[in-house]
């Protein structure tokens, strides 16, 4: 059972809207590899609102814990992409999920949660920041709690870093966020892989992944390391194989996978979602079926 905690919203691109947000796409993916995968997030009692139900359902993830709220809006983001098909984002104020509020439902949910996977943009308020703080702190010792950093525009500072890796035990975060966040913490590092190993060591966490683009990515545990190049493809849409790679990820790591086949296995999902429009598109079965010896 794997949770998607944070914001559900639309990709708002020129000539049409996407279903979306980091957690939301993380729950789809999840789902896709064979997850019983629950998203937890608020929406408005709006079309959009509506239509998002429809997406989850049709990936095949619960949203029995994603509130509708009657006085705030959906999410929506204007999507940009550059010639590299890299995207910047542009959020709406005050959508619903900023109003994420604690529930019996979340109660019951993360009693039973085998991992969870949350970010920074949710936490930007203080009404959902500590309901999903009181989430992952509460689920049982034995869950696998995924801060995949997500830095957005200006919805961070050094205390939300620090807080949510204080209550995490395993890390995901991008080439270009690795610098940022270790200016954050102060921490100084010789180089990327004894950057990941600084943070396991400072934070205890039970796993520490770096994406690093056409470069592919390094995961670390405390005992061991992987790096593994990126898979060639021809990129049309990056936004989304950051979630996609998190969600193989943790669907491997969870069932007792090699380390290095995680890695493999993750780059090759999260480089068919680079070649695909939209943030969840549908996973090839080979990609959902990845054998390993």
């Amino acid at each position: 059972m794997i949770v998607g905690l944070g914001e559900v919203l639309w990709d708002v691109y020129p000539d049409a809207a996407h279903f979306g947000g980091a957690p939301a796409n993380f729950a789809c993916h999840a789902a896709s590899l064979g997850a019983e995968s629950w998203m937890v997030s608020a929406v408005g009692t709006d079309d959009l609102g509506d239509r998002a139900f429809d997406s989850l359902r049709e990936k095949g993830v619960k949203s029995q814990t994603v509130m509708r709220d009657p006085t705030h809006v959906t999410g929506q983001v204007l999507v940009t992409l550059d010639a590299t098909g890299q995207p910047r984002y542009e959020f709406a104020a005050d959508p619903a999920w900023d109003h994420l509020t604690w529930s019996d439902q979340l109660a019951s949910l993360n009693a039973a949660c085998d991992a969870v996977c949350f970010g920074t943009l949710c936490q930007r308020s203080t009404i959902s920041r500590a309901t999903i703080r009181r989430f992952v702190e509460s689920t049982p010792a034995t869950t696998l709690r995924v801060f995949d950093v997500n830095l957005r525009q200006r919805f961070y500072d050094a205390e939300l870093i620090e807080d949510s890796l204080e209550f995490a035990n395993a890390l995901k975060l991008n080439e270009e966020e690795l610098p940022i966040v270790l200016e954050l913490l102060g921490i100084q590092a010789a180089d990327r892989g004894d950057a990941l190993l600084r943070l396991i060591d400072r934070y205890e966490l039970r796993l520490a992944a770096l994406t690093c683009g056409p470069d592919g990515a390094m995961l670390a545990t405390e005992s061991e390391s992987s790096r593994s190049p990126a898979l060639p493809a021809k990129v049309i849409d990056t936004v989304g194989a950051g979630d996609a790679f998190t969600a193989t990820l943790v669907m491997d790591f969870l069932r007792g996978v090699p380390l290095t086949v995680i890695n493999e296995h993750a780059n090759a999902v999260a480089s068919f979602v680079c070649s695909q429009r939209g943030a969840t598109p549908s996973l090839p079965a080979d990609l959902k079926s990845f054998r390993w010896s």
